[in-house]
């Protein structure tokens, strides 16, 4: 019984253990949709200068062209920046998923040492109380005048 408690104490502890796990990967999977999100609209960005330049050529606007032009740049600057950031934070995305799903197993095997340690309780108790319950009849038979008054007292 004391070992079915230390493994309940352990699978609380693993519990905890894969719920931080679990956490630090949803922050780093916000974080990468985040830059993703930002990568996005840096791609966004470029096809609005692009089309500035485009609608500047056509009307002849000198500066809408150089602003289309710095636009468009800008923009492909960003991504750029963001594309080896990005490449960082999926693959600590991917290593915190393995940690996560490395404490979700151990989490699980307690669980399963858990259980088994409470059908063994379980399965010991019942022959306990099913030893015990025979030592008492086996008593009662070895003792015929016991039984004898004992029923003489029931029928009453």
């Amino acid at each position: 019984m004391a070992g079915s408690r230390v493994l309940r104490r352990l699978l609380r502890l693993l519990e905890l253990e894969e719920e931080q796990a679990r956490g630090a990967l949803e922050a780093v999977l916000g974080e990468l949709r985040g830059l993703e999100t930002a990568r996005a609209s840096a791609g966004e960005r470029e096809r609005r200068g692009r089309r500035l330049v485009t609608a500047a050529a056509r009307n002849g606007d000198l500066s809408d062209r150089l602003a289309g032009l710095e636009e468009a740049r800008a923009a492909r600057r960003l991504a750029g920046a963001l594309k080896p950031r990005i490449a960082e934070v999926e693959l600590e995305a991917a290593r915190r998923r393995e940690v996560f799903l490395a404490r979700r197993v151990e989490r699980r095997q307690a669980e399963t040492l858990v259980r088994e340690a409470r059908e063994r309780e379980a399965i010991e108790g019942n022959r306990a109380s099913q030893q015990s319950m025979d030592e008492w009849f086996l008593n009662r038979r070895s003792r015929p005048g016991l039984a004898a008054k004992a029923d003489r007292a029931r029928r009453g």
